[in-house]
């Protein structure tokens, strides 16, 4: 792994692997197979620039196209609320650093993941090719309006804020399915919330206040 533009190491100490645990745990993250994918997935490569040394602290950080990286607590409650099983198909709105796709493609079988800019989507398949990670789908494109072409998903995650569950997004996911996504104002704290939908319509749940940036339609400016 390349460490141009002063990119973390690719490999993580021991010390720094168990406060990086401790911290997950102590926020909540105890799903064995959550903590295992986070526990191989190294934050390092995800996190560039003048950042790079921080990547193993439980803190959001900026990344390139002003868009962040979420805080690996927070990445870890929502993986771990979307209870993902080995065989389900998964779609993720906000490629960001790729972070959050390279944990899910630990628990499942496929993941779709989509970003408006095309920037992240290039420096995150650079990562997940030198990971071997190819389950992995990553897709330049309007994540408002999901990928139908591939629907029904058993999961999906959105790592941007909408006031509202997208209708796309709802009538993409699979009955028995769930998505996690945070809603509420932009400019506001949010709730992270988790969508089950059901044979006759779906069933919200209220997790957690967290603070993303909104979701946006279209494509990114370079």
């Amino acid at each position: 792994m390349s460490q141009a533009d002063g990119q973390a190491p690719s490999a993580w100490d021991a010390e720094q692997k168990m406060q990086f645990l401790f911290a997950l745990r102590s926020k909540g993250v105890t799903n064995p197979r959550v903590l295992s994918a986070m526990e191989e997935i190294d934050r390092g490569p995800f996190v560039r620039g003048v950042f790079a040394k921080r990547a193993y602290e439980d803190m959001p950080l900026p990344i390139a196209c002003g868009q962040t990286i979420s805080q690996p607590s927070v990445v870890g409650l929502m993986t771990q609320a979307a209870d993902i099983s080995p065989r389900d198909k998964v779609l993720e709105l906000g490629t960001g650093s790729g972070y959050q796709a390279a944990i899910l493609s630990k628990l499942a079988r496929r993941v779709y993941t989509i970003d408006r800019h095309r920037r992240l989507v290039a420096e995150a398949r650079e990562l997940f090719e030198a990971m071997d990670l190819h389950n992995i789908t990553a897709i330049t494109g309007d994540g408002s309006r999901g990928l139908p072409d591939q629907a029904p998903f058993d999961r999906i995650i959105v790592t941007a804020a909408a006031e509202d569950p997208p209708s796309p997004l709802l009538a993409q996911l699979a009955v028995g399915g769930i998505m996690i996504i945070p809603v509420g104002q932009s400019d506001a704290v949010q709730s992270l919330i988790k969508v089950t939908r059901t044979e006759t319509g779906f069933d919200y749940e209220e997790l957690l206040p967290v603070r993303f940036v909104p979701l946006l339609e279209g494509l990114g400016r370079e």
